[in-house]
């Protein structure tokens, strides 16, 4: 795209959001894309195949002492899981104050206390890296925060202040803190400011033209700072307009649109994506027009509708979602995950389950001592947000979290589903390696997620995977299913998919249908034996011959057809 055509583009997704100031925002922002398109030389970042695997992790997850916490993450990738992990999503690494990295103090550094640029730069040299980017907020001790506070006229209007005249009263919260909070001027005077996740992040005001240049060119900084994607972190509440829920609103879908634009302008190929946890029909709005907005958008109806049928022992619910869910177009697709640094949201199941089906899941988190996250409605009821426990252990009753081997065989069924279905596929660091909940983390800090945001040893995490049975079972058992997935264009995330009702207790899938790698994935979620007359064909992951398929307890197989 010609630079004229560029601005002409963002001008016109600029237009409704600035009167007035439009054009010259336009230009501006053309002018810092056309210099990171010259800095960056040309770079292209490869699309995304069936060898596109992504590793969810903390920069400092996986800690040696003496060592700075990004290089062991590199030798960790390096000695222990290999090229069957093409893609690292480095969780915020920059410095911060609270919420495990999400309360940015700089967007621009790298927090010292993991490495530096150079470190981020030489992991992202043997892998595609995505970084986070914290665009709504910002910690209370930001520069920009502390210069809006001072008066600083560089961070006039960055932050949204308390008005009288504006109508909060249908604001959608993921919390159930005060949306203000007051904080003091350097005159003596209280600003009270936006604060939609808590006090210590403060939201910034993307309607001042000032603020979108320096959101801008943080997120086109990263891509020249070596990022082959960048997750866009709550972006769904960027845009406050008075009278609305101030979520999901057409202002941030256009603001989305504009660094789509301007991101395949500067680094053609490289990746957004958005973290929208809500009802499914709502999170695939991102998508756009599936060419000129996300290119990835988060599966996040997948975790808790896959924990459902382990629970209840039927797959019906999942499969009837996933008849609804299809390819995007050829440069956007779904973002698939199980486990995350965050709970498993319930938000996307609104719809999906009844409030019984919902109500088993919380029982059953509360059983293993996790907790449960809630969020405020805009009629002032909650509904239930997140759960907080490790998903491994969530698909287990109390009685079967302690045998390793019932913990694996439905770890592994599991991901075999994550693994299968169309998009992208992404691997929380903690359920590779077979973690089980830090109970004592998430106590001792009173912070619910800290339940499974354990750091590791990397020298003991090297013995417990060769010594531990749990670790071992499942860290060997997710690389074997990782390395068979890469081997098989089958699994194209942009390719096809169709659910077969084959029988309750069994979800399948067939992927790539009629072409020369057509697999059929079936995977049983109950305890009991389960045959599928009429099913045959070779299971790419034994290599054994199944006619009929009969699966075992929580068994998977992917059949090629005879």
């Amino acid at each position: 795209m010609s630079a004229d055509d560029l601005r002409a583009r963002v001008d016109a997704l600029l237009r409704p959001l600035y009167p007035g100031e439009h054009a010259g925002l336009a230009e501006r922002l053309v002018a810092m894309a056309e210099s990171y398109r010259r800095r960056l030389g040309g770079r292209e970042v490869e699309r995304a195949t069936e060898r596109t695997t992504c590793l969810i992790t903390y920069g400092d997850g996986i800690r040696r002492r003496g060592e700075t916490p990004l290089h062991t993450l590199a030798a960790f990738l390096r000695d222990h899981v290999g090229d069957v992990v093409s893609d690292v999503h480095l969780l915020p690494m920059f410095p911060w104050t609270s919420d495990d990295g999400f309360a940015v103090v700089d967007h621009r550094a790298v927090n010292p206390s993991l490495g530096t640029w150079a470190d981020v730069e030489d992991l992202a040299r043997d892998h595609a890296v995505m970084f986070d980017f914290v665009a709504n907020h910002t910690s209370s001790a930001s520069t920009w925060f502390l210069g809006w506070l001072a008066g600083d006229p560089a961070y006039a209007g960055f932050y949204v202040e308390r008005d009288p005249n504006f109508d909060d009263s249908r604001v959608v919260r993921p919390r159930t803190t005060p949306l203000f909070h007051a904080y003091p001027r350097t005159d003596g005077s209280k600003a009270w400011a936006w604060t939609t996740f808590g006090e210590d992040q403060v939201d910034v005001d993307a309607r001042r033209p000032e603020v979108l240049a320096e959101l801008t060119d943080v997120l086109l900084g990263y891509l020249a700072h070596g990022a082959s994607a960048v997750r866009l972190d709550a972006i769904g509440f960027l845009w406050k307009e008075s009278g609305t829920t101030c979520l999901h609103l057409p202002q941030t879908h256009a603001v989305i649109k504009v660094w789509r634009t301007l991101v395949d302008h500067v680094a053609p190929g490289a990746r957004l994506l958005t973290e929208t946890n809500v009802p499914h029909a709502e999170n695939i709005a991102y998508f756009g027009d599936g060419r000129d907005e996300a290119n990835l958008v988060y599966q996040f109806a997948l975790p808790p509708l896959v924990l459902h049928s382990f629970v209840a022992g039927s797959t019906a619910r999942l499969s009837a979602w996933a008849e609804g869910v299809g390819p995007v177009s050829e440069t956007a697709t779904w973002f698939n995950f199980l486990a995350s640094h965050d709970g498993i949201g319930l938000r996307a199941t609104e719809g999906i389950l009844d409030d019984t089906e919902r109500e088993a899941l919380v029982e059953r988190t509360r059983a293993h001592g996790g907790r449960v996250s809630w969020a405020s409605r805009g009629d002032g009821s909650r509904t239930v947000y997140e759960l907080n426990l490790s998903y491994l252990d969530a698909l287990c009753t109390v009685a079967e979290a302690r045998d390793h081997e019932v913990v694996a065989a439905k770890a592994l069924a599991a991901h075999s589903i994550l693994l299968s279905f169309l998009g992208i596929p992404a691997i929380y660091y903690h359920s590779l390696v077979g973690s089980p909940p830090d109970l004592e983390g998430m106590v001792t800090s009173r912070i619910n997620r800290r339940i499974n945001r354990a750091v590791l040893d990397a020298d003991r995490l090297a013995t417990e995977l060769r010594d531990d049975p749990r670790r071992r079972a499942v860290f060997d058992g997710l690389r074997h299913l990782l390395d068979v997935r890469r081997q098989h264009a089958a699994f194209d995330p942009f390719g096809s998919q169709r659910v077969e009702r084959l029988d309750d207790r069994v979800f399948a899938l067939v992927r790539g249908e009629g072409t020369d790698d057509e697999l059929r994935c079936v995977t049983n979620v109950t305890g009991e034996s389960v045959s599928l007359p009429g099913v045959r064909g070779t299971d790419v992951l034994t290599g054994t011959r199944a006619d009929p398929l009969v699966l075992g307890p929580w068994a998977t197989a992917w059949l090629r057809p005879d």
